[in-house]
C-alpha cells in the first residue's frame, strides 16, 4: 500500500475514534479536571505567597495546644485545659445531636403535616396550610431568636421554676424531664427485642401479603404482637429486671436538677427551631409526592376492596417515595448547613468553637478548612446514605 494512503487510513481512523461519544466524554473530563487543576495549584500558590509576605505562618499544629475555648454544654468531659481538637471533636458531637434529632423529628412532623394537607377535614387541612405558608416564609435565624428570647428565656428562673407533671422542670435553665437509664439487663433485652422486632416485623408484612393476595379477613397483627410479647416475657423471666429504670429529675437544695434528662434553652431553642422550620418544607415535598401518584392507583386499589390505610400503606407511598426522596435529601442537607446558626443563640457547635478558636489563635485560614471539611463529610455522608436508599425503591428497569 502506497505510503499515502497508509497515512491517510490512520488519519481517518483517528477522526473516528474522535467522533466517538465515548472518547468525547473521557477528553472533555480530562480537560475540565485540567482546568480545575490549575485553578487550585493557582489560588494555592497565591494562598501560600501572600501568607509568607504577611509573613503569618500555615499549619494545623495548633489544633494540638492546650488552649481549648470555653464550651458550657458537652458530652463528653471536657474543660479548658483540653486541646482545640478536643474542642472541636465536643462542638461536633454537639452539632451532630442536633443534626440527627432534627432530621428525625423534621422528617415525622412534615409527613404528618403533608398528608393532613391532603386531608378532607377542613380544620385539619387549613391548619396545616397555616403551618406551612407562615413557618417556611419566615428566615430561619429570626424563628432561632424567637424561640430563644421570646419563648425559653421568658421562662422563670429557675427558683420559681414551672413544674408540671412527671415531673417535668421548666426554667431559663431549660427543660428537665424524666429519662431512661440502662441497668444489668438492659443488654439482653436490647437484643430479644431487636431480634423478636425484627421476626414479628417480617411475619406480619408476610400476612399482610397473603390478606392482600388471597382477600381473607384474617387478623395479621395478632400473631406478630402474641410472639414479641412472648419473648418479652421470656426475657423479663430470665432477668427479673426491666429493660430500664426510669429515673426522674430531682431538685436538690433548690440549686441543681439531678436525674433525668436535661436540655438547655440554647439546644431546646435550635432544635425545635430546625425541626419545625425544615418540616414546613418537607410537608410540601410529601404532599407533593403523594399527589404525583396517579389517581388511577388509587381507584384500582380501592376496587380491590383495600382499606384507605392499605392503600396509603401498600399502593401510594411506595410510590410516593421516589418522587419524595431526592428533595428530601435535600432539606436533610439544608438542615445539617442550617445547624450553623446556632452560634446566634450561644449553643455550642462547631461553628461557635471555630469562631472562639479564631480569636484566640488568628489561624483563620485553617480553621476555615477544618469547618469546610467537616460539613462536607458530614453533607457526603447524608447525601451517600440518602442515595442509596433511593436506589432501593427504584423501579429496576430490564
Amino acid at each position: 500500500m502506497p505510503k499515502h494512503r497508509q497515512g491517510k487510513g490512520w488519519t481517518q481512523l483517528y477522526l473516528r475514534k474522535l467522533r466517538n461519544r465515548t472518547v468525547q466524554g473521557w477528553i472533555g473530563q480530562s480537560l475540565i479536571l485540567l482546568v480545575v487543576g490549575l485553578a487550585i495549584a493557582y489560588f494555592g500558590t497565591n494562598l501560600v505567597q501572600n501568607l509568607q509576605r504577611l509573613q503569618i505562618p500555615f499549619g494545623f499544629d495548633f489544633l494540638f495546644t492546650k488552649s481549648g475555648p470555653s464550651i458550657g454544654e458537652t458530652l463528653i468531659e471536657y474543660s479548658d485545659t483540653d486541646s482545640i481538637a478536643w474542642a472541636f471533636g465536643v462542638a461536633l458531637l454537639n452539632t451532630l445531636r442536633v443534626v440527627l434529632l432534627g432530621i428525625l423529628w423534621a422528617t415525622l412532623v412534615g409527613v404528618l403535616v403533608g398528608m393532613a394537607r391532603l386531608s378532607d377535614n377542613w380544620l385539619v387541612k387549613k391548619l396545616a396550610t397555616v403551618y406551612v405558608e407562615t413557618l417556611r416564609n419566615f428566615p430561619l435565624l429570626l424563628q432561632l431568636l424567637f424561640w430563644y428570647l421570646a419563648v425559653f428565656l421568658k421562662f422563670p428562673s429557675f427558683e420559681n421554676r414551672i413544674q408540671l407533671p412527671g415531673p417535668i422542670y421548666l426554667s431559663k435553665n431549660g427543660v428537665a424531664f424524666p429519662w431512661l437509664q440502662p441497668n444489668s439487663a438492659t443488654m439482653i433485652w436490647l437484643i430479644t427485642l431487636g431480634l423478636g422486632g425484627a421476626v414479628s416485623l417480617w411475619l406480619w408484612r408476610f400476612l399482610i401479603r397473603q390478606q392482600i393476595e388471597q382477600g381473607t379477613a384474617n387478623k395479621p397483627w395478632l400473631w406478630p404482637l402474641l410472639l414479641l410479647t412472648g419473648l418479652c416475657g421470656l426475657a423479663a423471666l430470665t432477668t427479673q429486671q426491666p429493660p430500664f429504670w426510669i429515673t426522674r429529675p430531682q431538685v436538690i437544695e433548690n440549686l441543681v436538677v439531678e436525674g433525668g434528662i436535661q436540655f438547655t434553652s440554647e439546644f431546646s431553642a435550635l432544635l425545635l427551631g430546625l425541626t419545625l422550620y425544615t418540616a414546613a418544607f418537607i410537608a410540601e415535598i410529601v404532599r407533593a409526592g403523594i399527589m404525583a401518584v396517579a389517581k388511577g392507583q388509587w381507584d384500582a386499589a380501592q376496587a380491590l376492596g383495600l382499606k384507605p390505610a392499605f392503600v396509603m400503606r401498600f399502593v401510594v407511598f411506595p410510590q410516593a417515595l421516589r418522587v419524595i426522596v431526592p428533595p428530601l435529601t435535600s432539606q436533610y442537607l439544608n438542615l445539617a448547613k442550617n445547624s450553623s446558626l446556632a452560634v446566634a443563640i450561644g449553643y455550642p457547635d462547631i461553628y461557635y468553637v471555630a469562631s472562639a478558636s479564631l480569636e484566640s489563635t488568628g489561624r483563620s485560614v485553617e480553621i476555615v478548612v477544618v469547618l469546610m471539611a467537616v460539613y462536607l463529610t458530614m453533607s457526603l455522608i447524608i447525601a451517600t446514605l440518602m442515595n442509596l436508599y433511593n436506589r432501593s425503591i427504584q423501579l429496576v428497569e430490564r
